[in-house]
């Protein structure tokens, strides 16, 4: 009889979530727009830069210089000018990112084998890309360097440093992003789908209804659980099918891995999500609660800076993040083949942040109906 009352539950949510025509386009329509959008606009790589060239030099390495930058696929275009002024007006308005100073003496100082001095100005606003853009022109001049005679002399006393990325040796930045958005919008559609649940039984004025069937409170509870994760099941199937087939990640790992520490992944979702539901009153107060909890969650996870780079003080509050421990487990079973062991250790969080969760979700259930 139970498994009978549960079943009419389940039944009766996923028909409430999927009956409509625009909720279920909705649901399955944007996060997978979101998922193609955010693949290729979130990215920490900076490419079409524009720079600024004043090349007061006329010899073959000032030119030389200039060729190589104009050669690079991160640069877009190349402004030239002869007056610092419009370098000035150039980084303050935001029309160029860089700008490169080349003296007069550049070519004569390097055919005599004296330092040769280039000015890089980067516009401070932008303290990221422009750390990347001068990395980038750093590596040109290096280059340069190497080859002009005194590089060529000084060759056979150099180290020769030769870098391997592991995971992703050509750093396609998808191959980090994809990952990372499987978590993150299966988060956002599990914590929404699941906040409005209990919020839209109220606005409904079918609360009460729910109240005098037979279902029993852990019951009530249980067939709120299950539909959010077979959403969040299917999202998370989508997005993997897409990252293989569409962005070409690489899938080292196990895929029972995957699926199994996503099962406690989404119940520790949900949890957070039921918890807010019982909380709020309205559908408007749901989604509020859920967004209050998932823009601290992004950025709290690792997503986009490590945690090791956050205070220390702040570092213990990521704890009690389930997204920050689902996507080692993501990025490991993509680029990694973690073993079982990791993934283990990641998933025994994520248990105790779903019973936690879903254990006051329930008390705070039953206070309501006292």
């Amino acid at each position: 009889m139970w498994w009978t009352r549960l079943k009419a539950l389940i039944v009766k949510e996923l028909l409430a979530v999927l009956r409509d025509p625009k909720g279920r386009a909705i649901l399955i329509g944007p996060p997978i727009l979101q998922l193609l959008v955010f693949s290729y606009a979130a990215t920490l790589e900076v490419t079409n830069v524009d720079v600024m060239v004043l090349n007061r030099d006329s010899g073959h390495w000032g030119h030389e210089l200039v060729e190589r930058i104009d050669g690079s696929p991160t640069f877009r275009s190349i402004a030239f000018t002869d007056n610092q002024n419009e370098v000035r007006d150039a980084i303050d308005r935001q029309r160029t990112i860089a700008a490169l100073e080349i003296g007069p003496t550049f070519s004569r100082d390097i055919e005599a084998g004296r330092p040769a001095e280039v000015q890089i100005i980067l516009d401070g606003r932008r303290s990221n890309a422009s750390q990347i853009v001068s990395g980038y022109l750093g590596r040109i001049v290096a280059a340069l360097a190497a080859d002009t005679p005194a590089g060529k002399r000084s060759a056979s006393e150099a180290i020769a440093v030769i870098a391997r990325n592991w995971f992703n040796p050509n750093l396609t930045y998808q191959w980090f992003m994809v990952p990372n958005l499987v978590a993150s919008i299966a988060l956002l559609i599990g914590l929404i789908v699941t906040a409005l649940s209990i919020a839209r039984e109220r606005e409904l004025g079918t609360f009460d209804q729910l109240m005098v069937s037979p279902l029993r409170t852990h019951e009530i509870l249980i067939g709120k659980l299950i539909p959010p994760m077979m959403i969040g099941m299917f999202h998370i199937t989508v997005y993997i099918i897409a990252a293989v087939f569409i962005f070409g990640v690489p899938l080292r790992g196990s895929l029972f891995l995957l699926y199994g520490s996503a099962i406690f992944y989404l119940a520790a979702v949900v949890g957070l999500g039921l918890f807010i539901s019982a909380l709020s009153m309205t559908q408007q107060q749901a989604i509020l609660g859920a967004f209050l909890f998932m823009v601290p969650a992004m950025l709290l996870s690792g997503f986009a800076t490590p945690i090791e780079n956050m205070p220390a003080w702040l570092q213990p509050v990521t704890l009690v993040n389930p997204l920050r421990y689902f996507l080692v487990i993501v990025k490991g079973v993509f680029l990694k083949d973690i073993p079982l062991a990791e993934v283990v250790r990641q998933t025994i969080p994520l248990c105790v942040i779903a019973l936690v969760t879903l254990s006051a979700a329930s008390w705070l259930f039953r206070r309501r109906l006292e």
